[in-house]
């Protein structure tokens, strides 16, 4: 986590406009020590390239790299302007972070700054708030209010080691700068307390940073001990606020949502929201689903991201995206903001998905604009993984039946249930994927019991990622030539056991 100072925070600050503000901030850069005289002309020449506005009255002007040569150490200085200051094309910024990375340390920087003010309410406050300390623990994720984080739940790990799951954890939680390394080394070599059905917890009484946790469950339960182990729950703990959370874990329906529930299900249990009910999505018409390669050498930084949002704006559909590589939700893809949270750094795989009627020109547009890296120069070399983009036909009418089929001009599709006795693990997920390889057509498919998007049949590593258990309902469509004859190939070969 980089060091922010109280001092290198200037609350109630006033610019006449957006260069004063550039300027400010520039020069407090330089008094801190990270920066060297000429730093100015690469943060002005920036927002000449791509406005720096991420949305949600932030804005974080920064260098060009031709000026990176001059940071000397990454760091922020941060300006609150209550009156706001005009940004450009109708923006408004409130909240003015003037940033100096060397090499990609931006991109960790910018990641957690976007997670802490990709909150509406949140940076709302931050632009009227008049207490240096509660500013900087908001900016920092230290505010006393505490959640937990996407980026620190595991699903579906195959491993049958508990020590396996505690260390995800662990690596996790240092991820977060939420632990240091005396918390990693104890929690590793220290027993996990058993909490009952399948759930273990650790934790340490080193090298707590700050309030966080982490959960990881394994793909299929196994023994330790004597003992079923499906899930692990690491915890961090600073103070008192975390003991919110930690009684949760007491909760019957908490504890059925960490060892069967979604990714989302799971943040809603431990954060002692409303819990998501296990329901078949609405599929907008024309859905697509796009997977690009990140080919950009500074990764998904401030302005690519901006280049995306610009390729994505002028089109009515709603897209959706997520970083396949690094996990975690899918956000909006026309948000900067958003999008420079992800994290993503080059050969990172990015999934979108597209709804509405110009959803297949939208992907299209993405394809194009990724290929031609996103404003900035990049290699001519075709990525390891080729990118994708499949259409997804509009959502037919099926019956209540746990096996039905609905055929149109268009396409079929099809629910079964899965009857394999440890679910869809790679040797079944390998016959599924054999079997829709077989067939002209393009087959898409979620799992409707963890209430998860649809993703390419063909691909068995996605296959696995749906972490269906047997009695788990799978969805397939199908669109193309053979539509019909994959869903017909589909259902006799998950009937059949899928080679078990």
């Amino acid at each position: 986590m980089f060091n922010l100072p109280e001092n290198n925070i200037h609350l109630a600050a006033q610019a006449t406009d957006k260069q004063q503000a550039i300027e400010m901030a520039a020069a407090a850069l330089e008094q801190a020590g990270y920066v060297e005289s000429g730093y100015l002309q690469g943060m002005l020449g920036r927002e000449q390239q791509t406005s720096t506005f991420l949305g949600n009255g932030i804005a974080i002007p920064h260098g060009t790299l031709e000026t990176r040569g001059l940071v000397k150490n990454t760091g922020v200085a941060v300006f609150q302007f209550p009156q706001g200051i005009e940004w450009g094309e109708g923006n408004k910024a409130y909240v003015v972070i003037g940033i100096a990375a060397r090499s990609d340390e931006h991109l960790a920087l910018l990641r957690q700054l976007t997670h802490v003010l990709g909150d509406e309410d949140t940076a709302a406050e931050l632009a009227t708030l008049d207490d240096v300390k509660k500013f900087r623990a908001i900016l920092m994720g230290e505010a006393e209010n505490f959640s937990v984080k996407a980026e620190t739940i595991s699903l579906d790990v195959d491993t049958a080691s508990l020590l396996t799951l505690t260390a995800i954890n662990a690596a996790k939680l240092q991820e977060q700068s939420a632990v240091e390394n005396s918390f990693v080394s104890d929690v590793i070599g220290s027993p996990a307390l058993p909490l009952g059905n399948g759930l273990w917890l650790t934790d340490s009484a080193a090298g707590n940073a700050k309030n966080a946790l982490a959960f990881s469950r394994a793909r299929n339960a196994f023994e330790h001990n004597g003992k079923t182990v499906r899930a692990v729950l690491t915890v961090a703990v600073k103070d008192d606020a975390v003991n919110e959370t930690l009684a949760r874990l007491l909760d019957a329906n908490v504890q059925e949502q960490l060892l069967t529930g979604s990714q989302e299900q799971i943040l809603a249990a431990l954060n002692g929201e409303e819990l998501v009910v296990n329901a078949k999505p609405a599929q907008a018409a024309g859905t697509v689903i796009g997977t690009f390669t990140l080919r950009n050498e500074h990764g998904l930084h401030a302005r690519p991201s901006t280049i995306l949002v610009n390729t994505l704006k002028s089109f009515e559909a709603k897209i959706t995206v997520e970083n396949l590589t690094r996990g975690g939700l899918a956000v909006n893809a026309k948000s900067a903001m958003k999008l420079v949270g992800l994290g993503a750094t080059k050969n990172h795989r990015l999934r979108f998905v597209a709804q509405g009627d110009d959803a297949k020109q939208a992907m299209d547009a993405l394809a194009k604009a990724f290929s031609e890296g996103l404003g900035e120069g990049v290699s001519a070399a075709p990525p390891a993984e080729p990118d994708t983009i499949e259409v997804v036909p509009a959502e037919s009418t099926v019956g209540a039946t746990e096996k039905n089929e609905a055929k149109s001009d268009e396409g079929a599709e099809g629910i079964f249930v899965l009857n394999n006795e440890h679910g869809l693990h790679a040797r079944p997920s390998a016959v599924l994927v054999n079997e829709v390889k077989k067939y002209n057509a393009s087959v898409a498919v979620q799992n409707l019991d963890r209430n998860t998007q649809l993703v390419s049949a063909k691909s068995l590593m996605k296959i696995v990622a749906l972490g269906a258990v047997k009695g788990h309902r799978l969805r397939f469509v199908a669109t193309g030539e053979e539509a019909q004859q994959a869903i017909d190939g589909i259902g006799a070969v998950i009937e059949a056991g899928l080679g078990e």
